[in-house]
């Protein structure tokens, strides 16, 4: 993938990025945060691992658990490399779904390892055990930080990761910081709030499903609004992006996790995800995961894949049967991002595969269900409901969310 931004990212002098930073605290949960002036959008963005003059002095001598992956880059560096050359402790390496380097597929158990760069420990959040990590792990850091690439959609599970971590920092008593980045989906706010009897891993707040924020901005809201173990407060510092607006473009400049290989398929994610929850296949072993559809039983399709065994996608829905479907992946990624979540998609194959008697959601829609945060909508579908009727459902939820957010929010309009 191409980044317009890659080199920008460390060009400023560390007096440059000082002056261009206004920092403030809020006495609640002793949470301090580090965000951008007013006329930061007139600069080049920088990452919040990019601005080593503001975090450095903060954790000079403090033990350090970091949550990162393959997208923790600054430049064409590691946020790790960046941390230990400048001076920083960092004794723990926590990693999230896919694994420290990214490569493992959705959902695979992770087992701890230890970097072999650097002889850092890996403990994995996603080894099947425990999303909390022991009390000997805990013990041997005293601030932990992430920094990782979201992409803003509510069952992505790196937030969800971070949450637990938040809660992990609570218990134990420890800092909480976070090195924020731009979210690719930032411009968009849409569909329901979850429904917390719908709590899984693949959905732990009460947000809608595109929320529009960062993941230093989530965790602001998880503090403030009580959302932490008994309603506790981490203390709690976001080190933000600079040269960044809630209508900035971003291109990520290493996919986040193995399928979503390019802008297009972050794009579509919140309209092609539900499949996860079908029989239908969603591209996952092409090369279009998230950017085609189709199913064996479709009928009337022009456009047929294949899904094959491939790291990242090993077992992939479908495996080695000719699928009838649609092709999305020549859609221009304005067109993807205005619709936010169509779910015309869906609402095609469930009609062609039902019409011939064919299964369609899996384990009677429990995964389908835990994806939309809720259960009506899949039974508007089934009541026969257009994407249209089904988007309209859920509009108060959207402007209730866009409300409670917003004490929350770091970057401008």
């Amino acid at each position: 993938m191409k980044c317009a931004l890659k080199g920008l990212l460390l060009t400023l002098a560390a007096s440059t990025m000082l002056a261009a930073c206004a920092c403030h605290k809020s006495e609640a949960g002793g949470q301090v945060t580090a965000t951008a002036a007013p006329a930061a959008q007139e600069q080049p963005l920088q990452v919040g691992a990019a601005r080593t003059s503001l975090y450095v002095p903060l954790l000079k001598g403090k033990r350090i658990a970091l949550l990162s992956n393959q997208t923790g880059l600054v430049g064409d560096r590691h946020v790790l490399d960046v941390m230990l050359d400048n001076g920083l402790n960092v004794t723990t390496i926590f990693s999230p779904e896919h694994g420290f380097r990214g490569n493992a597929d959705a959902g695979e158990h992770v087992s701890s390892s230890v970097d072999e760069k650097t002889g850092i420990p890996i403990a994995s959040l996603y080894d099947g055990k425990s999303p909390m990590p022991s009390a000997e792990t805990m013990s041997k850091f005293d601030v932990i930080v992430t920094d990782i690439q979201d992409v803003g959609l509510r069952f992505y599970t790196y937030y969800v990761t971070m949450v637990n971590l938040m809660n992990a920092a609570l218990a134990y008593g420890k800092e909480f910081v976070v090195f924020d980045r731009p979210n690719p989906n930032i411009m968009t706010m849409d569909g329901p709030i979850l429904d917390m009897t719908l709590k899984s891993g693949v959905g732990a707040l009460p947000i809608t499903t595109v929320h529009g924020m960062t993941l230093g901005e989530i965790a602001q809201m998880a503090n403030g609004e009580g959302w932490l173990k008994d309603g506790g407060k981490v203390p709690l510092t976001v080190i933000a992006c600079s040269g960044y607006t809630r209508h900035t473009r971003y291109e990520l400049p290493v996919a986040p996790s193995p399928n979503l290989p390019n802008m297009l398929s972050v794009y579509l994610y919140p309209s092609t995800c539900y499949f996860e929850g079908t029989t239908v296949s969603l591209g996952r072993g092409t090369d279009w995961p998230f950017q085609v559809y189709g199913h064996p039983d479709m009928t009337g399709r022009s456009f047929e894949f294949t899904p094959k065994s491939r790291p990242g996608a090993k077992t992939p829905p479908q495996m080695n049967r000719l699928c009838h479907g649609v092709d999305l992946h020549t859609m221009d990624a304005e067109a993807a991002i205005a619709q936010g979540i169509n779910l015309e998609y869906v609402i095609d194959a469930y009609r062609d595969l039902t019409a011939q008697g064919k299964d369609f959601f899996l384990n009677k829609g429990n995964f389908f269900d835990k994806l939309m945060g809720t259960t009506r909508i899949r039974e508007m579908i089934v009541a026969g409901k257009s994407a249209a009727e089904i988007k309209a459902s859920w509009q108060a939820d959207v402007e209730h969310f866009r409300q409670q957010r917003a004490p929350y929010l770091i970057y401008p309009d």
